[in-house]
């Protein structure tokens, strides 16, 4: 007995037969439908419908929104992939930043010690050279 709006049972495997074999032995038959979604696997690939049967068209169609929200959702995750290299990249940056900061800082005290230290050693030669030219001017006055 067939149904309206559906073909024989013998009729469906036929169609589904030629198009496993054709997943089978990758020889496309004449009227082989191209992949609706070529960056699909070719299992996630929607199965042609059979145009008589209003549940196949409907179940074909619910596959290809499927299949469009799938890859929605991939370029999304390569997007957000891409997105974390970068902050990845700019928070590794920002850490030898820190360091080389903290490195500069430590640097800049040691700079700082080392200008005060010279200073006070500059200071007291000028006051041990004002000595000096003193004794001098004294020896030079006595003799």
């Amino acid at each position: 007995m067939v149904r309206a709006g559906h073909l024989p049972r013998e009729k469906e495997l036929c169609s589904e037969e030629s198009f496993y074999f054709h997943l089978l032995d990758d020889t496309p038959p004449e009227d082989a439908i191209p992949l609706a979604f070529p960056e699909l696997d070719q299992q996630l690939q929607p199965l042609p419908p059979c145009h008589d049967s209003l549940e196949s068209m409907q179940v074909f169609k619910q596959h290809c929104q499927i299949a469009e929200e799938y890859n929605e959702v991939k370029k999304e995750i390569a997007l957000l992939e891409e997105r974390k290299k970068e902050l990845i990249a700019k928070l590794d940056q920002a850490e030898r930043e820190k360091v080389d900061a903290a490195q500069l800082a430590r640097e800049f005290e040691a700079l700082m010690e080392e200008n005060r230290t010279l200073k006070l050693a500059q200071s007291q030669c000028v006051e041990q050279l004002e000595k000096l030219r003193i004794q001098y001017q004294k020896r030079q006055g006595s003799s």
